[in-house]
């Protein structure tokens, strides 16, 4: 009997060391805005996820902002969400979600490495058959932004009832032959044909744009048979939602062109206005902008205003403008602005468009 209960403590005791081992893969959610880059970095969860955190270096690995917390490392009005949204993070990959989906094949990956690049972040909606938004985050520099602009945003979303994919997209050097669009299309093609799977509608959905992500979702928003939804396949969205996207890349657009595609004579995204395709069936759009915007007084207006607001009333399309006193640029989900709330506005709108 003695070797009987010898055999069972060690087998208790293997079972005990097991668990913790196992234990050990995940992490808590317990990421706040206080949180550094490095400790959100080496969350197991985190880690296992897959999810993108490199969104301000030029360079993957860097430590440059090992010691930076989030509210230094993301806009002051996304901070708290953006933490939020690393927990929501944690909490799905410790129930066993994937969150990480590529949106190429393992065989166009091989043919071309940077697809490899191009990734859907899940966050699974409240209840079974929800309507979903994808998220296009700008891209102000070498890299998107999955925290300031993704994370952030698909936390509100999550509270409002409903799921969102964050999209890492191909930019900068990356963005040759209007990569950014066959990447959203691509997307919404994988969604698509795989609702069920992630407990969505195939139809119904959005597609939420900041700054230049604003850009190419309102170019994909069109129904231009070149570029936008149309010239995909895709079913058209119910909604554009928009934080004060870019409308015109201005002086820039020589700059891209030398960069990204030298020596290309064809038709290239960054050389086509949103405001240049809006008509009477330009997909229902909602979009905001602030006055302080310095980024927006470039490449948005004219003499006679904001080139979009203007094209859209004029066309006849359904859309619905908000101007702020306050609302910088790069604010995301828009916390101590006075665009505080304007998710919740936006997707009120989409539902209104919804059938």
């Amino acid at each position: 009997m003695k070797w009987i209960r010898t055999v069972v403590c060690a087998l208790g005791m293997l079972a005990c060391v097991s668990l913790s081992a196992f234990a050990a893969e995940y992490g808590e959610p317990n990421i706040t805005t206080k949180t550094t880059m490095k400790e959100l970095r080496e969350n197991p969860s985190i880690k296992g996820s897959g999810y993108y955190t490199y969104c301000n270096e030029w360079i993957e690995g860097s430590t440059q902002y090992d010691y930076t917390p989030i509210e230094g490392y993301v806009s002051y009005a996304a901070a708290e969400d953006a933490a939020e949204g690393m927990n929501l993070v944690i909490e799905n990959y410790n129930r066993g979600v994937q969150i990480t989906w590529q949106v190429y094949t393992p065989e166009e990956i091989a043919e071309n490495s940077s697809l490899g690049m191009v990734q859907l972040y899940y966050f699974p909606a409240k209840t079974a058959n929800a309507k979903y938004a994808i998220v296009v985050p700008g891209n102000g520099g070498n890299t998107t932004a999955e925290l300031n602009e993704g994370a952030s945003i698909a936390n509100q979303l999550h509270e409002l009832g409903y799921a969102a994919f964050v999209l890492r997209y191909r930019s900068f050097l990356n963005a040759s032959d209007n990569a950014p669009l066959y990447d959203i299309a691509n997307a919404v093609k994988y969604l698509t044909e795989n609702a069920d799977q992630f407990g969505v509608q195939r139809e119904n959905y959005a597609l939420m744009g900041f700054s230049s992500g604003g850009h190419i979702v309102g170019l994909i928003g069109s129904d231009n048979e070149k570029f936008g939804y149309k010239a995909f396949g895709l079913p058209q969205p119910a909604a554009l939602l928009l934080g004060y996207p870019i409308n015109d890349f201005f002086e820039v657009k020589p700059l891209y062109q030398l960069a990204i595609d030298p020596l290309v004579l064809g038709w290239r995204y960054y050389w086509t206005d949103i405001s240049d395709v809006v008509n009477e069936n330009f997909t229902p759009t909602y979009f905001f902008y602030g006055k302080n915007d310095l980024y927006m007084q470039r490449m948005c207006y004219s003499q006679q205003g904001p080139l979009l607001e203007r094209k859209l009333r004029e066309s006849g399309a359904v859309y619905e403008c908000h101007v702020y006193e306050n609302a910088p640029h790069a604010i995301g989900p828009g916390h101590h602005t006075d665009a505080d709330g304007w998710i919740r506005q936006a997707t009120a709108f989409w539902e209104k468009q919804c059938k």
